[in-house]
């Protein structure tokens, strides 16, 4: 069973919570567990925990908190390797304390933006970013899943504590960190370059973009000539095609004569397109099928169209996550304008601007949408879609009372774990409660922090991993290891075991690496009459430190298309960096807990 669910987790048809409970239904009808303790996972203190970290995550968000602590990039100059530094070393600082996703996700658009200032790809400072979340996760109890399941199956009765991660996580840290400052960023490809070549990569402004003549405009009727001669000299707007009763043509005459209801196509920069919109009176191009839609979807469309002319709106750059809930959907089917006020301006992906009907496009997780909305939503409108800021343009967080009211909880908090008053799981539970009652964060927004798959699969896991132990599963398998290297050092064993972790965990879920190798680790451990601690903590390493592929971990997922990255492109900062983290982690566990 074990083999069928590393089978199905690394094949990656189906998704990784449906195979945990796969694995979870087999074990239920095989007999290996007990009926009355098979959903026990659902209670259990690590799954709490994580579900409570979630949501202090989202009240640290909500309150400032991150978005403080990274103002201060903006003024670190433009130096590569300043910038590499700053950036990692705040984001593994952040990821010590609350989601390294939350916290990459803060950060992404500070990296984005200092990357265009200094005219520079992207591509140098997201994949450092990425890393630096994973390695700043490893320092504390609360800084990743993983620490929080290995914490679990400590022997005893004394859990680890809040720092016990510290001494080899911090040590990883700075070590990776370092390298990375130094001479790791050298390492990440030169995606779009100042080389002006066709395949370059996604900058800021290059869009294309429909354009409607409205009915009863002044400009139906006159030429395009006219209409830009309208413009303003300041312009920068080039009509690339004229879509009329769905023919286009390419290159249009300036003397072609506009009607009602033709589309442009244009290329511009975000603010000549706002200025042009503004000069001109134009509409953005209707992503809606006209044909199909309904009385009430036309009104409505009418108004929310009236609504964006009149108030404060903005245009923004923002990158579609893997869970969004655009992924594998249209424009048109989704009718975002109508449902949520936005209007999707442009698409890019991969570094290039999608030169396609709009309203065609079918999203894929990682794609740069240039979106416009109201300024005082737009940040919860794109976080409702599963959407992330790319561009700082005034997406602020927080006031000054409720960033001392965020820091407040989560210290208080932080506070009871380390003097021993609560444990961690009523602590942190505790703190998300706080967060919900002074309106931090609200009961639905609270719901919505908690990444329910993690949940789900933790949960259906746990007595999965318990089963390998319990049914001598894991027994086997650790005699299979001893056999294998009969004769090894303790120090040669830790390697194996965070290595295979480390491998493990670069194809499959962190959170599910850990689960099933704790067993076998502690196994390994028993035979060998090595410190159960030790091979714990290489356990979490490992788990935590997937750098090899996009996959590994929802960090490395989440830059690959703004940094405009290959599948093949993280081994070649992943493989040394992960090479360092072994030959650092090993001695500091030896040291510590050996």
């Amino acid at each position: 069973m074990l083999g069928a669910t590393l089978a199905l987790f690394i094949w990656n048809r189906l998704r990784f919570d449906v195979v945990a409970m796969l694995a979870l239904l087999a074990i239920a009808i095989a007999g290996l567990v007990p009926t009355d303790e098979l959903f026990a996972g659902f209670g259990h203190p690590a799954v709490v925990t994580v579900a409570a970290v979630l949501v202090i995550s989202q009240g640290l968000v909500n309150g400032g908190v991150v978005d403080n602590i990274a103002r201060f990039l903006g003024k670190v100059g433009h130096r590569p390797t300043i910038q590499v530094l700053t950036l990692t070393a705040v984001v593994a600082l952040c990821s010590g304390f609350i989601n390294n996703v939350g916290a990459l996700a803060l950060l992404m658009p500070v990296a984005v933006w200092m990357s265009r200032e200094a005219g520079r790809s992207p591509s140098l400072l997201l994949m450092p970013l990425a890393f630096g979340s994973l390695l700043g996760g490893t320092m504390t109890l609360i800084g990743t899943p993983p620490n929080i399941i290995i914490a679990s199956y400590r022997e005893g009765t004394e859990a680890f504590g809040l720092f016990d991660f510290a001494p080899v996580g911090a040590a990883i840290t700075f070590a990776g960190i370092a390298f990375i400052a130094l001479m790791g960023w050298r390492l990440t490809p030169r995606r779009g370059d100042e080389s002006g070549d066709d395949d370059k990569l996604f900058s800021v402004g290059d869009y294309l973009t429909e354009l409607k003549i409205p009915e009863g405009s002044p400009h139906a009727g006159a030429t395009l000539h006219n209409l830009l001669a309208e413009s303003g000299e300041d312009r920068d707007v080039v009509v690339l095609a004229l879509i009329r009763d769905d023919k286009r043509q390419l290159a249009p005459s300036t003397y072609k004569v506009l009607q009602e209801n033709d589309l442009l196509l244009v290329e511009s920069d975000t603010e000549s397109l706002q200025a042009f919109l503004d000069n001109t009176g134009l509409e953005l191009g209707s992503q809606d099928d006209a044909d199909t839609e309904s009385e009430e979807d036309s009104a409505a469309r009418k108004s929310r169209k009236k609504e964006l002319n009149e108030g404060e709106v903005q245009l923004t750059e923002a990158v579609i996550t893997p869970e969004s809930s655009l992924v594998g959907q249209t424009a048109n089917r989704l009718n975002l304008r109508e449902r949520n006020g936005l209007n999707i301006v442009a698409v890019a992906r991969q570094g290039h601007r999608l030169k396609r009907r709009l309203g065609d496009i079918r999203f894929n997780a990682g794609d740069i949408l240039l979106v416009q909305g109201f300024e005082d939503t737009l940040t919860t409108t794109l976080s409702n879609i599963g959407c992330l800021p790319l561009a700082e343009r005034g997406l602020r967080l927080g006031s000054s009372r409720k960033t001392l009211l965020a820091s407040g909880i989560f210290i208080i908090s932080i506070v009871a774990i380390v003097s021993g008053w609560l444990s961690a799981p009523v602590a942190l539970v505790s703190g998300a409660v706080a967060m919900v009652l002074t309106k931090l964060i609200d009961a639905p927004d609270a719901y919505r922090a908690i990444d329910w798959s993690v949940i789900v699969l933790l949960a259906a896991m746990i007595p999965v991993g318990q089963a390998l132990e319990t049914t001598g599963g894991a027994e086997l398998i650790a005699g299979q290891m001893l056999a294998i290297g009969d004769g090894l050092a303790p120090s040669a064993v830790l390697v194996m075991v965070l290595v295979g972790t480390m491998l493990l965990s670069n194809v499959v879920n962190n959170a599910a690496a850990a689960i099933l190798v704790a067993p076998i680790a502690l196994s390994l451990s028993a035979e060998l009459g090595m410190a159960s601690d030790a091979v714990l903590m290489a356990v979490a390493v490992g788990a935590s430190c997937a750098f090899l592929t996009p996959i590994g971990h929802q960090s490395n997922a989440l830059v690959m298309e703004p940094g405009g990255y290959r599948f093949g492109d993280y081994w070649r900062l992943g493989l040394p960096l992960s090479i360092l983290v072994t030959v650092v982690a090993v001695p500091m566990i030896m040291l510590v807990w050996g």
